[in-house]
């Protein structure tokens, strides 16, 4: 049997010019590795992880998609739908308040591609597959260790804070967000 090449997804509503040459696609197999060290480099704005952990994440993810140009990776998004048995306290902490959402576990811009439309462009299909089919769209972004780069970014996207959960003796917290759709 041969498999089937990725397929695309389209990018609703554009991102202007910065995003030409963009596409945001379904991770397969052999992209692992690489998402897999994107991820763990990106540390301390997600954790860091294990084969196994990244495993599991992977194929309980409802939706993984990566974001590419022509020179190869530029980012990914993995999200997870709710009612699952995650080991995330801040998945536990949107699963104590609501029903139904989809936590969107982590997402990973390289730094070369940043401002350059690759994450609006994974966040235009993320909106686009969850809308109609689930009522929010949770996250958390680091506010101890700051990343104000990214609170501005979802802001900016339509996401509200509506909690912080400290955890580490206070040493580290994160907004706990919410988009609803």
């Amino acid at each position: 049997m041969t498999a089937m090449p990725p397929r695309p997804v389209p990018i609703p509503g554009g991102s202007g010019v910065r995003a030409q040459g963009v596409r945001v696609r379904e991770v397969v197999a052999s992209d692992h590795a690489a998402i897999l060290a994107l991820n763990n480099s990106a540390v301390p704005h997600v954790n860091a992880l294990s084969m196994e952990e990244f495993a599991w994440l992977s194929s309980h993810a409802n939706f993984f998609r990566l974001v590419e140009d022509a020179t190869g990776l530029l980012g990914f998004a993995l999200v997870l739908p709710s009612g699952g048995d995650y080991w995330s306290e801040n998945y536990r902490w949107f699963a104590a308040r609501f029903d139904r959402f989809v936590y969107l576990d982590r997402v990973v811009v390289a730094a070369h591609a940043r401002r350059r439309g690759a994450g609006r462009a994974i966040y235009d299909a993320l909106m686009a597959y969850a809308a109609g089919t689930w009522p929010r769209v949770t996250l958390e972004v680091n506010l101890r260790p700051p990343n104000p780069d990214s609170v501005r970014f979802h802001e900016a996207l339509g996401f509200t804070t509506i909690g912080v959960r400290e955890y580490h003796e206070g040493a580290n917290a994160v907004l706990m967000m919410e988009k609803a759709l």
